[in-house]
């Protein structure tokens, strides 16, 4: 019965969303909610001026009304969608602050990080005391030892969740880039939730339905992108899902395109403040492959292919 509801999860949003964008994207541009270019990244991003953002908003909004279909009585989901939903409104008003009000930065880090902060601290209740789990998590690759973190377990979850949506946050550069990565993610975590018999299971085959409406009109060239909105409350929903599974060392594994444009950066700004030079043409990671000569469809392609194949390898590594 669970395979039948995971189906419907996924086509439903995946129905929902498609339905849904053709009437948003029209509206978006009449209030001129368009994104805005950085003049010192790649010179072929200067046309995508003006196109609409805040897509996010109809990706949680195609998952939010599937998920609701199967929220009775469902711990699992109900705590993954409280963080999936957190996150994408702080998204939502980084967002509104920079495309409404005008102001180029958003909301100011002190208010992004104290909204994270919040929602994190908020799930860690919300699995310990109302789902009950322990504070125990799977390592990869270890024939299925559980390794217990103890009292550890609560900063190395509010560092891990906070620190993975915002990888996931700097993966959405390209068109389609953080949308392909993440359908694959979320459709390994589908199938891995069906097999542990987890609550979430139907949520992430809604988040991966709702993605592959959205990659219709956001793929090469985008009619629409996510913003922050859709950035931030998918990489709710990869953190969140990670650790109910009690998976998040797994994300290294599935999620190393989030991985490796985190540590672009990091590794970027590192080298530059001690030597003055860039270590990387441009970071994030998929900047620097585009201004290396690659096109941006062969940038995604490449991505979502390693992260294909890195999924594959994270059922073996279960």
């Amino acid at each position: 019965m669970m395979d039948k509801y995971i189906y419907y999860a996924a086509i439903i949003a995946f129905l929902l969303h498609t339905i849904i964008s053709p009437f948003v994207i029209p509206i978006l541009h009449k209030m001129k909610y368009g994104q805005e270019v950085r003049d010192d990244g790649p010179q072929s991003h200067l046309k995508k001026a003006g196109t609409p953002t805040m897509g996010g908003v109809i990706i949680l909004l195609s998952t939010i009304v599937t998920s609701l279909l199967f929220i009775a009585d469902n711990k699992d989901l109900q705590a993954v969608l409280f963080v999936t939903i957190g996150y994408g409104l702080i998204g939502f008003l980084d967002d509104y602050t920079k495309i409404v009000k005008k102001r180029s930065l958003g909301l100011t880090p002190i208010q992004k990080i104290v909204g994270q902060l919040i929602v994190t601290v908020v799930f860690a209740y919300l699995l310990t005391y109302y789902i009950g789990l322990d504070t125990s998590i799977l390592v990869p690759f270890s024939g299925g030892f559980m390794l217990d973190l103890g009292i550890i377990y609560y900063p190395f979850l509010v560092f891990a969740v906070v620190a993975i949506v915002n990888a996931v946050n700097l993966t959405d550069g390209l068109d389609g880039l953080a949308g392909s990565v993440t359908v694959l993610v979320a459709t390994y975590f589908t199938a891995v939730a069906w097999a542990f018999e987890s609550g979430v299971a139907p949520l992430a085959a809604a988040t991966a339905g709702s993605l592959l409406g959205f990659l219709l009109f956001n793929s090469h060239p985008a009619k629409i992108f996510m913003g922050d909105t859709g950035s931030l409350a998918l990489g709710g929903f990869v953190a969140a899902t990670a650790f109910l599974l009690k998976m998040p060392l797994f994300i290294l594994v599935i999620g190393i395109i989030y991985v490796l444009e985190t540590l672009s950066v990091v590794i970027q700004v590192g080298y530059y403040k001690k030597t003055q030079k860039r270590f990387f043409k441009m970071a994030p990671l998929h900047h620097h492959f585009e201004l290396s000569g690659w096109e941006e469809t062969k940038v995604v392609s490449v991505f979502a292919i390693v992260t294909a194949i890195m999924c594959l390898v994270g059922f073996i590594a279960i």
